[in-house]
C-alpha cells in the first residue's frame, strides 16, 4: 500500500463463525448510525468491510481492500477500515498514514484487543461499534471538521 498504514496485529474472532451467520447478528442499522456520528465530528472516513473469502493475513487482505475502497485517496489521508473476514476467524483494523502518525502502533492494538474481547464474548455488534467510536473519537480530535467561514446570511 502506498504510504505505510498502520494496522493492528491481526485480531482473531474467537468463535466459529461464517459470514452469513455473521451478517444476521451485525446489528447493521447500529453500525451504520455509529459510523454516521463518527462522521460527523471529523473530515476523515470510517469503513467496515466484511470479507467473504478466507484470507490468511487480514493485515494484508485489509490493505488490499483499502486500497479498492477508495480509501487511500482521501484528502487528509486520514480513513479507517475495519476489515472482517468470519470464515478466517480473523480481523483487521487499518488506518492511512496521516492517522498512524498521530496515534501509532499502540492505537490499532488496543482497538484490536478490545474489539477481540468484544467478538469472543459472541457480541459482534458491540465489537464493531466500539472499533468505530474509538477510531472516530480518534479522528475527531486530530482531524475536525473543516471550518467554513459564515458570512452572516440564513
Amino acid at each position: 500500500m502506498a504510504g505505510e498504514a498502520g494496522a493492528a496485529a491481526p485480531g482473531e474472532i474467537g468463535e466459529a463463525m461464517k459470514v452469513n451467520h455473521l451478517f444476521r447478528e451485525l446489528d447493521h442499522d447500529r453500525i451504520t448510525k455509529a459510523i454516521a456520528e463518527a462522521e460527523k465530528r471529523t473530515t476523515g472516513e470510517i469503513r467496515v468491510y466484511v470479507s467473504h473469502r478466507k484470507v490468511h493475513d487480514p493485515r494484508h487482505a485489509a490493505a488490499r481492500q483499502f486500497v479498492k475502497l477508495g480509501l487511500n485517496k482521501t484528502k487528509h489521508r486520514n480513513a479507517v477500515l475495519i476489515f472482517i473476514a468470519p470464515e478466517s476467524q480473523n480481523f483487521a483494523v487499518l488506518g492511512d498514514e496521516a492517522v498512524h502518525a498521530k496515534c501509532g502502533q499502540t492505537f490499532w492494538e488496543e482497538i484490536v484487543g478490545a474489539m477481540r474481547d468484544y467478538f469472543r464474548q459472541g457480541k459482534f455488534t458491540e465489537g464493531v461499534v466500539h472499533g468505530i467510536n474509538t477510531a472516530g473519537r480518534l479522528l475527531a480530535e486530530h482531524f475536525p471538521p473543516q471550518v467554513t467561514p459564515h458570512d452572516g446570511a440564513c
